[in-house]
């Protein structure tokens, strides 16, 4: 009974609906970070035009992170409900309308707007791992998580990089440059609608709901590697502005020194599907990727002025953790089923995780006033994540859920 809904879940579009639903993909994926990453290089004008105080937009970057913790793990019974390509489409709408009511006047509406944008983004976080399991041969999932990736990086980039002059050029300032990624998601949607439209049967939504594997070491070490490598993404976006900012440069060059943190890891997240063509086994990999982005920590704590080339190592080694960490949850899983649990589990845990990382910089950069010992934590913190990605990188699947005990309420 399984194994036959799991090759009805499992069909392989033909070739002209499979190009069309890698376009798809690739499209929600550009939505996944670009309504985020713009938000960093406008704080100084956020803070200025609403009076919020640093702890305010420390909330304001933390409020994203904590959102898709809470929403994660509610993904797996939407999509089991109405299938994963309803749910995305529905997901993508709800992005449209977060974004347009974050761009309302009012502290209300910015705070509001980022919970429901952030709500919208977690489902599709989870789910195409999945769609990406049930439709792509097990040797191909890193090259498309890859493209996708490649998609969403180039997107947050471009966000991080034209936020501040767009806001200084449009009528409306910050709030239009954040409001206007609508188009994108309207965009999406409509690429989407052949999906939508597909019979559940061969939508990329197991027949079965899984239960998340709270009690799988591997699970939890694919979840830990996951909020540590967002930990260092999400405070990097948070702050590196900031702390460029504080050693003289300006706003708007410092928005485009995370432009090219984040163009560096579109390309390393574009090259790795190629180192891992020939295999599943990631651990050095894992290992290495986190040790440049420790390196690249250390030199901005020790030497700001060379900021370029600090941003340089962590964008290169963290394009690359990205990939890995989003390829974990596909690999290390035995079946599409199986692979959206424990994409529900890594997403909640890894969020909650880097959920700390902008709060935390932020309360010790108030504390020390200066940038070194915050910047020193973070090595430590990327050091422990190569010792956890040299595990979780192992060719190794999931036990079967039928064989793990699992919590009741789950």
């Amino acid at each position: 009974m399984r194994g036959s809904a799991a090759q009805a879940g499992n069909a392989v579009p033909g070739p002209r609906s499979g190009v069309w639903l890698l376009v798809g993909i690739v499209l929600v994926a550009a939505n996944l970070r670009a309504a985020l990453t713009g938000v960093g290089p406008l704080l100084p004008g956020i803070a200025a035009s609403t009076g919020l105080s640093g702890t305010g937009i420390g909330l304001l970057s933390t409020l994203p992170l904590l959102t898709f913790a809470v929403t994660s793990p509610l993904v797996g019974r939407t999509a089991h409900r109405h299938g994963a390509p309803r749910t995305l489409f529905f997901s993508l709408a709800v992005l449209v309308a977060g974004l347009l009511v974050r761009s309302l006047p009012g502290v209300f509406f910015l705070f509001a707007g980022t919970v429901v944008v952030a709500a919208a983004i977690a489902y599709g976080n989870v789910l195409l791992p999945s769609v990406v399991k049930s439709t792509v041969p097990e040797d191909r999932i890193a090259q498309v998580t890859g493209l996708y990736v490649t998609a969403m990086g180039l997107l947050a980039a471009l966000s991080s990089g034209i936020s501040v002059p767009l806001a200084e050029h449009v009528p409306g300032g910050w709030r239009t440059a954040l409001g206007g990624w609508a188009v994108l998601a309207v965009l999406a949607i409509g690429v989407w609608i052949p999906q939508y439209r597909r019979p559940r049967r061969v939508a990329a939504t197991p027949a079965t709901r899984e239960r998340i594997p709270w009690r799988s070491p591997l699970a939890w070490q694919v979840s830990v590697f996951m909020g540590l490598q967002s930990l260092g993404f999400y405070t990097t976006i948070a702050w590196l502005p900031g702390i460029v900012h504080d050693h003289g440069v300006g706003e708007a060059a410092a928005g485009w020194q995370l432009f090219l943190f984040q163009i560096i890891g579109l390309v390393s997240s574009s090259v790795l599907p190629i180192l891992v063509r020939r295999g599943l086994d990631q651990r050095l990999l894992a290992a290495a990727g986190s040790a440049i982005v420790a390196g690249g920590f250390a030199l901005l704590a020790v030497a700001p002025q060379l900021a370029v080339v600090s941003s340089v190592l962590t964008g290169l080694g963290g394009g690359a953790c990205l990939v890995l960490a989003l390829s974990f949850q596909g690999q290390r899983a035995a079946d599409a089923s199986q692979a959206a649990a424990l994409a529900s589990m890594a997403q909640s845990v890894g969020y909650l995780v880097a959920a700390v990382g902008p709060l935390l910089l932020g309360a010790l950069h108030d504390l020390t006033g200066g940038w070194t010992l915050p910047l020193l934590l973070l090595v430590a913190l990327t050091l422990t994540q190569a010792a956890v990605g040299a595990r979780a990188g192992r060719d190794r699947h999931l036990n079967s859920p039928s064989l793990v005990p699992t919590p009741i309420g789950d």
